[in-house]
């Protein structure tokens, strides 16, 4: 789920910086979001997805295209806590495809190939020019209430490599999203034997 002991997108703070940066030169890539979706209304245990589209606007190649994602956890202020952070959002999979395992065996809540070493940021390699690279996640919600969610896009891992706006400025987005404390009631209709929103009626 989330890897690694550095806070979201300081990048170059934990160790390993020469390897991080080998190659990445230090420059800013025209980069926008073109397309991303996150449902407005959700309901606790009921997955959702978030999708992000990005698009490299240079004629050149972008390192390592990277996602972070800062708010899918919150700090809890009770006293005496073994840990603050707290989720809002379970992730059941992030963005990537799925490592092949050197053995039969079924992964339960599979990370995707995207994760990286910092918290809350995946990365899906190099982006060609004028090219899109989707990012999905598939999340659950478990904290009811409103909550925003926001997103920073980088160029690479190491720092070096920023993506901005063509007009300038940094590439990022944010989704307000509305929690149910339940999730939606759903019933078998007993003529088509679909599973369809709200109650079951019942018969006198």
């Amino acid at each position: 789920m989330f890897v690694g002991a550095c806070s979201a997108l300081v990048l170059g703070g934990c160790g390993g910086g020469s390897q991080q940066t080998h190659g990445e030169t230090k420059r800013s890539y025209k980069m926008r979001i073109s397309a991303a979706t996150f449902p407005a209304k959700q309901a606790i245990s009921k997955p959702v997805q978030l999708r992000v589209k990005v698009l490299n606007e240079e004629s050149r190649a972008v390192p390592n295209v990277a996602i972070t994602v800062d708010s899918f956890s919150y700090v809890e202020k009770y006293p005496e806590l073994a840990a603050s952070n707290r989720p809002v959002w379970v992730v059941e999979r992030g963005p990537g495809a799925i490592p092949r395992r050197p053995v039969q065996s079924q992964a339960v809540s599979p990370p995707g190939g995207g994760q990286t070493v910092y918290i809350n940021t995946w990365a899906l390699g190099r982006l060609n020019a004028k090219a899109t690279r989707t990012f999905t996640w598939t999340v659950v919600p478990v904290k009811s209430g409103s909550h925003d969610v926001h997103l920073t896009v980088a160029a690479g891992l190491a720092g070096n490599a920023r993506a901005t706006l063509a007009r300038g400025g940094a590439v990022t987005r944010s989704f307000a999203a509305k929690i149910a404390a339940l999730p939606p009631s759903r019933h078998v209709d007993p003529e088509t034997g679909r599973v369809v929103e709200g109650t079951f009626s019942a018969i006198p």
